[in-house]
């Protein structure tokens, strides 16, 4: 590890995570946990077919059985106002309409809600949705994405692109064309969604784990017609989201309608079965790649096509190609992505979105033509290494990546490296080497946030964002007590309910970019004003002091030629009769930002050892060296790069979801079938960050963190294993059977 800073409670340092008490103790209250007096359970009844119609719908056992209170369906089901307009029916995120819950006898996906049985106890409710009884009518249905690939559509917001000639990758002395594919993969976090609805007339008030509790509000007021005041989102504590919490799902509208049903507050907790695919998924990925270079490897053009599947109902379109718009300098680039319209339930980002599969076809594409080169895979990137964003030609607001190539090669030991595939043995163990790089967007959106300073000195911070893992509770409180001179144990910085201001979703790694820059900037005015006040008190000690003058630590502030001369937060608000000091900013950035690129950057040495016989693959060595400017939580910072790396074996090696077309279901849906790494699938693993402040996107310095681990992972351990084995595997995941 770097070296750490030794003082904490600023920014940089290795403070403890302020809610980790909360969390551990088990004080902190997820959104199936709320206590919310007279609350009854209602539990999903899901369709068996992916495509038709309700024939017969019979609830009359149901509704007769001990405890229940009733059965909520499309024959008795509260109307959602919003489902009668386009407008208000489709989420803006997305294109389209989004699925009506209990609207109609219409089955969009398998496992569908169809019903939701309420009753006195979850046990009640659970054999009342097994009385249920439904009958379909079955329609053909589709859900393979390579049998529909000529059904794919541009998607509004993601058009084709060109630079320079399209296909010019076909005319290079050096070129190579193949074809690369990503399974369904899903979140599964820790916690399962769930959704906690109460009517109080026309309030409504929700308890559930959201990205974003401002969305989530303006989601809900959009779909029931409801003014902002009407409609409150708690969601304080999320166990893991990763994208699967970055909308209103239909148990979350299921809790609500139910709630209006009974008239009594309803709870919805889904199984890890049915998660799958209720709450988004990354969708499987079909993607073409053709790279062209001269014989000393300078890129000629890169042309990258790909295909996607989304929902019949709504157009769900990823940053697939984004990576590869970026990552090179070359002077002719095309790129082509389609969506593919299933009767599946619609995808969303997950864990690293669209860039991560869209990464792993690039940077294998990039090692196959280093092979093809006869160069080194580093050489190669290097050799390309773009100095301004080749997408725009705007200089990059911060790049580090050289040295992310330097730092890693030298710490894995990339120079002893035989380049011959199939050269490095073990025993019975191949042993393969393989590298990528990885590019994600940084950015920073609007973001409010309030400061109170109390007349005891402590200091409440609040914004409407979210912490779905990361930190951002922790992060946020060393942000404030560098910029208003509090001590950290004084600060508490309130988050998760939409009652709080604005904050955008934390999702796509700008939360420390956008709620953090409105942190320090409430702060610093907060700590102006305390300033301003101690310099126009009468007979002050700072009176004629310059503000460059003052310094603030620790709750006080003093002179900085003088420390003798000092004086309290808390004596400030007595001298001015205040019993707090309150203060609100805004911000969203200026035009510079528009004038740079602003990404994060990686380089991802692994390495693998693959069975002879068995072609079982372990990874058994990682080097991870982010460039993501400065790192604002060495502890907190580490952790996100070692949860992608876990997430990236994953990928790489095991996660797929299986489909049964004939009936368009997801087979293997629990955690016996859904293959995900555990503690004994872990390497030694070297997280190593540039820190270097980025001085365009935010003035603590920092950049996008979250998904910048994960973009390009899944390649550098794929070209490991060719490296081990001297086979290309090019569809995801990398199974035994795929190199037996």
């Amino acid at each position: 590890m770097p070296k750490q800073p030794a003082k904490e409670g600023v920014v940089g340092s290795p403070m403890h995570r302020v809610d980790g008490r909360l969390k551990v103790t088990g004080a902190a209250r997820y959104a199936a946990e709320h206590q919310v007096a007279g609350v009854k359970h209602g539990v999903l009844v899901l369709s068996t077919v992916a495509k038709g119609r309700i024939r017969q719908l019979d609830t009359a056992t149901a509704e007769k059985a001990a405890g229940v209170l009733a059965v909520v369906t499309y024959r008795n089901s509260p109307k959602v106002p919003g489902y009668s307009s386009a407008t208000a029916a489709s989420n803006p995120r997305v294109e389209g309409q989004e699925i009506k819950v209990f609207h109609d006898d219409q089955i969009h996906f398998y496992n569908q809600p169809v019903a939701l049985a309420i009753a006195e106890t979850l046990e009640q409710a659970r054999y009342a949705a097994s009385l249920v009884k439904v009958a379909y009518e079955q329609l053909p249905h589709q859900t393979n994405l390579a049998a529909n690939l000529t059904k794919g559509t541009e998607p509004k917001k993601e058009k084709d692109y060109t630079r320079g000639q399209a296909y010019a990758y076909r005319t290079a002395p050096v070129r190579i064309e193949q074809e690369y594919a990503t399974p369904i993969q899903v979140h599964n976090p820790l916690e399962m969604h769930a959704a906690i609805a109460l009517w109080e007339g026309d309030k409504l008030t929700v308890y559930n784990k959201t990205q974003a509790p401002k969305l989530a509000q303006q989601d809900l007021m959009r779909l029931f017609q409801l003014p902002e005041e009407n409609v409150q989102v708690h969601s304080p504590f999320v166990g893991g989201a990763f994208g699967g919490a970055s909308r209103i799902w239909p148990q979350e509208t299921a809790a609500i309608l139910g709630a209006k049903h009974v008239g009594h507050p309803v709870k919805v907790m889904l199984r890890r079965e049915q998660q799958f695919n209720l709450v988004g998924y990354r969708p499987r990925s079909i993607q073409k790649m053709g790279l062209g270079a001269s014989s000393d490897g300078a890129l000629l053009g890169i042309t990258h096509e790909a295909f996607g599947n989304t929902s019949q109902y709504e157009q769900f379109p990823e940053r697939i190609v984004h990576p590869t718009k970026s990552a090179y300098r070359t002077p002719n680039m095309n790129t082509v992505y389609k969506v593919v319209p299933l009767d599946v339930s619609t995808p969303c980002w997950t864990r690293g979105p669209g860039e991560s599969s869209g990464s792993f076809a690039l940077e294998s594409a990039m090692d196959e033509l280093a092979y093809a080169l006869q160069m080194d895979p580093v050489a190669l990137r290097l050799k390309n290494y773009a100095e301004t964003d080749p997408e725009n030609d705007k200089p990059w607001a911060s790049k580090h990546l050289r040295e992310c190539y330097e730092r890693g090669a030298q710490r894995f030991g990339w120079s002893k490296r035989n380049p011959a595939p199939r050269a490095m043995r073990e025993g019975d163990w191949l042993v393969g080497q393989g590298m990528s790089s990885g590019i994600y967007k940084s950015e920073r959106q609007e973001a409010t946030a309030k400061a109170r300073l109390m007349a005891d000195g402590t200091l409440l911070i609040q914004s409407a964002t979210a912490d779905t893992g990361p930190g951002t509770a922790t992060i946020m409180t060393q942000i404030a007590a560098d910029a208003s001179g509090v001590a950290p144990q004084n600060i508490r910085f309130e988050l998760g309910d939409s009652a709080l201001p604005p904050a955008p979703i934390q999702a796509g790694s700008h939360t420390a970019t956008s709620v953090g820059t409105v942190v320090h900037e409430v702060c610093v005015a907060l700590r102006e004003q305390l300033q301003t006040m101690a310099r126009n008190q009468t007979g002050s000690a700072f009176s004629q002091a310059s503000p460059s003058d003052l310094v603030t630590l620790g709750g006080e502030l003093h002179l900085a030629q003088d420390s003798s001369k000092r004086i309290s937060y808390v004596d400030i608000l007595k001298q001015q009769n205040l019993p707090m000091l309150e203060v609100t900013r805004q911000s969203k950035g200026g035009p510079e930002l528009k004038e740079y690129s602003g990404k994060s950057f990686c380089a991802n040495f692994v390495e693998v050892r693959v069975h002879a016989l068995t072609g079982e693959v372990r990874v058994s060595r990682v080097v991870s060296v982010v460039d993501a400017g400065r790192v604002l939580n060495h502890t907190t910072a580490r952790s996100q790069v070692l949860g992608a790396v876990v997430w990236g074996i994953g990928q790489a090696l095991m996660e797929q979801v299986v489909i049964d077309h004939r009936y368009g279901n997801f087979l293997n849906h629990d955690l016996a079938e859904y293959h995900v790494p555990v503690c004994a699938d872990m390497p030694e693993i070297d997280v190593q960050f540039i820190d270097k402040p980025d001085p365009i996107i935010s003035p603590t310095g920092a950049k996008g963190l979250g998904e910048i681990g994960l973009v390009g992972f899944a390649a550098a351990v794929a070209n490991a294993v060719y490296h081990a084995t001297g086979t290309r595997v090019r569809e995801l995941p990398i199974t035994p059977d795929k190199l037996i």
